[in-house]
Formats: C-alpha cells, sequence, structure tokens
C-alpha cells in the first residue's frame, strides 16, 4: 500500500521510499524517513495535492510523491 491509497482520517507508519534519486532525497528532507507516522487530513477533489500531518505538522504532497512512499 502506498500513501496515495490512504483515505482522510487514515494513517500509517513509512515502510520504504521507492523514489531515487533527487525526489527521495526531497522527501526525506521533508520529514518522511522510515518508521515515521503519517496521518492523510485531506485529498484535493482531483487527488491533487494530498494534505498529510507528519512530526507533527501539516505538508501537501503531489500524488507522484505520495504513489512513492510505501506504507503499512
Amino acid at each position: 500500500m502506498t500513501l496515495r491509497d490512504l483515505k482522510p482520517g487514515q494513517e500509517g507508519v513509512v515502510v520504504a521510499i521507492a523514489a531515487a534519486g533527487s525526489m527521495k532525497r526531497r522527501i526525506m528532507d521533508m520529514g518522511i524517513t522510515p518508521g515515521v507516522k503519517m496521518r492523510v487530513i485531506k485529498v484535493a477533489p482531483f487527488g491533487d495535492p494530498i494534505e498529510v500531518n507528519v512530526r507533527g505538522y501539516e505538508l501537501s504532497l503531489r500524488k507522484e510523491e505520495a504513489q512513492q512512499i510505501e506504507m503499512r
């Protein structure tokens, strides 16, 4: 399952980041690392962006970024 599959109100733990190179670095720089808990707050009408709560702050991610974050 990926972050993109979660619905508003659901939460999960990051298992891995499937992205590579600069995209992976950007995601990790935002505080999204394996083992961190994330909760989906809301999803825009067309599914892009996705607003999540991670490490106590709100963050908006594009669908392509959310698809690269594997959750359990």
